[in-house]
């Protein structure tokens, strides 16, 4: 059976994310410690998936979020203005003037090249986002009121703080309250689960969020380190990422009811700019792939499996196709991880045509 998504015309947005958005500074085809410029681009993993919904797809999308009043923060709200996102429901928090008590993230990123690894440096203690709480966004007014089809958060966000986790679950509960289509990338990041507690707590918190979800995104390992689903492969004969990601549904769909779509992507790393690219996805008892991407040359792997994400959300959004889901999703992360910073440069057309075998050639 189909998503039941809202109609279009019932809603304000097709889709609102909830995350933290960071100024990105690029040292380009350099390193961090020996750079002396910088280029900025906004981004984080929440965020993307909207700016590749709308900047691509052409669909109404807002993100909430929480910035500092300050140039920094202004900065990142003409970034975001770009991308054609709705800006009116970020929380503004008062500037103190040196960031003792509140700021914006900033994360540093290397690219990688070859044998060289891409390399993120965050700088993003204290930040106005990590301090969002329940009770600070009116959830009721935006899934009740205003009306929203897909609402999109993640791993990362919910990891911030003990704050972030706890609005996490508020958002969630009441968008699944007012039949929102609640997606979650797990993006399961030890760092920062260490911060908050250890891997029970992110074991708590991703198990009570996942309660609430529709779409889960992320490989076999996310379910298992993150929801502590418990793997059924082989010790004895190691599992390949598909295959371990299919053998992972039975015992996650079990574990939560609710889930009705789970899609990932399957990269064979064979240099950081180099990958064999694919997608894997689940619906309603079946499984769909995408066309391979064989030696797919990267300059920018930051925000890949974010478009894939955007992809898997305009597929259903759209079509409500699950085929045409993992297809425009592995297009899409395969087109933005060509291009420099964390967010979608691609066109539909350009999607289209890269599903089709044709992206390569000549057009103009």
């Amino acid at each position: 059976m189909p998503l039941v998504i809202k109609p279009a015309a019932d809603c304000a947005y097709d889709q609102i994310s909830l995350g933290e958005i960071m100024l990105r500074l690029d040292p380009g085809e350099g390193r961090i410690r020996t750079a002396r410029s910088f280029t900025t681009w906004e981004g984080g993993g929440e965020y993307n998936t909207s700016r590749g919904l709308t900047s691509c797809y052409g669909l109404r999308t807002a993100v909430i979020t929480a910035l500092v009043d300050n140039e920094i923060g202004h900065l990142i709200e003409n970034l975001i203005k770009q991308g054609g996102v709705a800006t009116h429901l970020i929380k503004w928090r008062e500037n103190d003037g040196i960031g003792r008590t509140v700021r914006n993230g900033l994360n540093f990123t290397e690219r990688g090249f070859g044998i060289r690894g891409a390399v993120g440096n965050p700088d993003r203690g204290n930040t106005a986002a990590s301090q969002l709480k329940p009770g600070d966004i009116d959830w009721d007014h935006i899934f009740g009121k205003l009306g929203v089809r897909w609402f999109h958060t993640g791993g990362i966000f919910a990891a911030l703080s003990p704050t972030t986790a706890a609005i996490t679950i508020e958002a969630v509960k009441t968008a699944k309250k007012y039949g929102t289509i609640v997606s979650y990338d797990r993006n399961y990041r030890p760092s920062l689960w260490k911060n908050i507690g250890n891997l029970q707590t992110a074991l708590e918190i991703n198990r009570e969020i996942a309660r609430y979800v529709d779409v889960m995104i992320g490989g076999e390992k996310d379910f298992t380190t993150s929801l502590g689903i418990a793997s059924p492969g082989d010790p004895d004969r190691p599992l390949s990422e598909s295959e371990a990601f299919k053998a992972i549904i039975g015992p996650a769909t079990k574990a939560f009811p609710a889930l009705k779509v789970a899609a990932t992507t399957s990269r064979h790393v064979i240099t950081a700019t180099a990958n064999d690219w694919s997608a894997l996805l689940w619906h309603e008892g079946k499984f769909y792939e995408s066309r391979r991407y064989p030696g797919l040359e990267i300059l920018d792997r930051i925000g890949g499996g974010d478009s894939f994400a955007a992809g898997v959300q305009f597929g259903f959004l759209q079509y409500n196709d699950a085929q045409r889901a993992v297809d425009y999703g592995a297009a899409h992360g395969a087109l933005a991880s060509t291009t420099p910073g964390d967010t979608s440069m691609a066109t539909r057309e350009e999607l289209e045509l890269t599903m089709a075998g044709e992206g390569y050639r000549l057009r103009g």
